[in-house]
């Protein structure tokens, strides 16, 4: 048997990272099991599907690295072929045809919840001659579900799941517009796709008995059912909007690396061995239906910034100067800046969790003069910071050709053994905030060597002038 699995998102807003966690669950499924991957889009819904959720679904997808087996499949595309099996069931006696008017269901909701029961359709029509059918009214179509025994689900993850069938309605399959509802629609594409295997969030576990009784109608085998527990805030209630992020998108704007977000949310609710960090396409090769958690994960974003810091030292220096570039439009970067910012990538990568992170903290490469935030400007209001950047412009001017870490590092040592009881941080915190604006930085000292001579010496002198317009030299 093929493995196929498919990812079904209702195009009514951008994807959900409830929902990409459980694509990637289908994709390293199919993938470990040399199966196949389908992405159909569940628009069935025309009032609240629209063509630009479901561009934010496809482009989602792709910066996650989610590729999918053939053409997407539009679910509205296929209402003639929902109706179809649903007349097909009404000729083989599974379904009936039923007449009921509004008024009528009405009374039957009312009678039920005056008895305290839950209100359902009484079956009036089920054994019923069509004959007998009032003139002019259009029927729904709906299933004959079983009366007594009960409705079993082996699932992969929740285990042995039953429901006695006196819970069980006979639900409704057409409409009496000739529209199939979710519920008949999800399993005619399902069989039809012949899916194998269906991976989805547990809010769909109350459906799946439903479905059932519509593949054992059509007498399709039902496929394995694996429902993955919600993600949680980390407050351990649901994912809602008081969380903050929860959209894909949300999460490549806040600058994290698309195969960070896949890593993480693969480790939400699945893992292996302790293994913390590793690719989809490892996962894939580990990956167990057997292994998904029972219970729900909690979204942790430290720890997300844990996995996205280590994705950024180990990304391509010319993508990150890219991204980098993209989130500072407001600049006007020529040659010198983009051979700055390539030579202090190292550095850079190393100290961001964020790519939001990594463009503040390269800033300072990309501008032509530094604004001092609160701390620098502090930091140059300490009385000893002016004559500290003197003697730092003289050594340094002294320095020549040898513009070099090595060389600047001994001279700033000297400056601090010989006026500052060899306190560093004396030179070194005027000298941070002279150049990069800030009191924390990459390595200041390798730095200057990047910047080079003329524009340290250059940012060192508009420090000086600055402390001297703001009255802060020493008297």
């Amino acid at each position: 048997m093929t493995v196929i699995t498919r990812f079904a998102p209702s195009p009514t807003g951008f994807l959900h990272i409830g929902g990409a966690r459980t694509a990637l669950f289908n994709w390293c499924y199919s993938k470990k099991m040399g199966g196949k991957f389908l992405l159909r889009i569940e628009d069935t819904d025309k009032e609240r599907s629209t063509q630009a959720a479901i561009d934010a679904i496809f482009r989602d997808l792709k910066w996650l690295g989610i590729d999918w087996d053939g053409d997407a499949i539009y679910q509205s595309s296929r209402a003639a072929r929902h109706a179809e099996v649903a007349q097909d069931l009404v000729k083989k006696g599974k379904a009936y045809f039923c007449y009921c008017s509004q008024e009528e269901l009405e009374a039957m909701r009312a009678e039920a919840q005056a008895k305290g029961e839950q209100p359902r359709y009484n079956r009036m029509w089920r054994d019923r001659d069509p004959a007998t059918a009032p003139a002019g009214v259009k029927p729904v179509i709906r299933i004959k579900a079983p009366l007594d025994g009960e409705t079993v689900i082996d699932d992969a993850v929740q285990g042995r799941v039953t429901v006695p069938n006196s819970q069980l309605d006979d639900f409704i399959l057409l409409r009496s517009d000739g529209s199939p509802t979710y519920m008949h629609a999800v399993v005619v594409d399902d069989a039809d796709m012949g899916i194998t295997h269906v991976v989805r969030g547990d809010d769909h576990l109350n459906n799946a008995f439903r479905q059932k009784v519509i593949f054992d109608a059509m007498g399709v085998p039902c496929p394995t059912f694996a429902h993955i527990p919600l993600i949680h805030g980390a407050d351990g209630a649901k994912l809602s909007k008081r969380h903050g992020a929860q959209s894909v998108g949300e999460f490549k704007d806040m600058g994290y690396l698309p195969e960070a977000v896949c890593n993480y949310l693969l480790r939400l609710g699945w893992s292996h061995g302790d293994d913390e960090l590793f690719t989809k396409e490892q996962a894939a090769q580990w990956f167990e239906l057997g292994d998904i958690n029972a219970g729900p994960s909690r979204l942790d974003m430290k720890k997300l910034d844990h996995v996205n810091t280590h994705y950024l030292r180990l990304a391509e220096d010319e993508r990150l100067a890219a991204e980098i570039l993209a989130r500072h439009p407001e600049l006007k970067i020529d040659d010198e800046h983009r051979i700055r910012l390539a030579a202090g990538m190292h550095d850079l990568k190393a100290r961001a969790a964020t790519l939001i992170q990594l463009a503040a903290e390269a800033k300072f490469y990309l501008v032509d003069e530094v604004a001092y935030d609160e701390k620098a400007s502090a930091a140059l209001h300490d009385h000893d910071a002016h004559n500290a950047m003197h003697h730092i412009y003289d050594a340094l001017a002294r320095l020549g050709a040898d513009f070099k870490e090595a060389a600047i590092d001994t001279a700033v040592r000297k400056i601090a053994a010989d006026h500052y009881e060899g306190k560093l941080a004396k030179v070194m915190m005027p000298l941070r905030a002279s150049l990069t604006g800030s009191t924390s930085s990459p390595p200041i000292l390798k730095a200057a060597e990047i910047l080079g001579q003329a524009e340290t010496m250059k940012r060192i002198k508009a420090a000086l002038h600055w402390m001297h317009d703001h009255g802060h030299h020493h008297h």
